[in-house]
């Protein structure tokens, strides 16, 4: 089974989590959309939900396939929501970012009573960092926040290359306005360290490390889906 094949299967999948009535958070990134896909003819047979998208290409997906939307000022509080992930380890420990919605999912995942994980199974791992580390940034200062995370990455025994992310010869920009560096720090053996320090810097927005946030993962795999729940 290709990866696009164990998408659509989660993305149908993580449609059985959703009841009737939900106010449900939408996550970002082509899993994601597969749940939007998947979730668009049971809302086109009936099913009352309203979501929040977690970015704008999420939110024009949803109004092109006729999925009712309101924004979180609308509806603060959130029954579940339901997003991919770059990396998931044994404690429900998270990367995002890879979209470069970070900023907006991490903000709906606390809004949201549940967060439901979907993931092809390759995205299991023993220890977070193989997958560059997104962080979000403030343009002001960008150079000075960068070396600022070095020295933060440094005292934690963390080093590798840290980049701006880049759209062809431009600097990508979030729906909020800002900057993504992505740290490549191999593995990082203490995330709850690692946030700590980097939200301690100013120039910081907010990282992609999703702690104490996920309840329920549902991978995909070629044997089918894998339900995990957290303690």
């Amino acid at each position: 089974m290709n990866a696009a094949s164990m998408k659509e299967r989660v993305g149908e999948a993580a449609v059985g989590h959703v009841e009737t009535g939900m106010r449900l958070g939408i996550g970002t990134g082509s899993t994601a959309e597969a749940f939007v896909r998947a979730l668009a003819p049971r809302v086109q047979d009936g099913l009352r939900i309203v979501g929040v998208p977690t970015s704008e290409r999420t939110a024009a997906l949803c109004r092109e396939l006729g999925i009712p939307l309101a924004t979180l000022e609308e509806i603060p509080e959130l029954d579940l929501v339901v997003d991919g992930a770059d990396e998931i380890d044994g404690q429900f420990r998270l990367v995002k970012g890879g979209g470069g919605a970070l900023l907006r999912e991490k903000i709906v995942a606390a809004a949201s009573a549940r967060m439901l994980v979907i993931a092809d199974a390759s995205k299991k791992v023993d220890m977070l960092g193989t997958f560059p580390l997104p962080i979000e940034v403030n343009g002001f200062g960008v150079v000075a926040t960068l070396l600022a995370i070095e020295r933060a990455g440094t005292l934690l025994g963390l080093s590798g290359d840290l980049a701006l992310r880049k759209v062809g010869e431009s600097a990508f920009i979030t729906d909020g306005g800002h900057l993504v560096i992505d740290a490549s720090f191999g593995r990082i053996p203490d995330p709850e360290a690692l946030s700590a320090a980097l939200h301690a810097i100013p120039g910081v927005v907010e990282h992609g490390l999703f702690l104490g946030l996920a309840d329920a993962v549902l991978l995909a795999g070629p044997d089918g889906i894998e339900h995990l729940q957290a303690n």
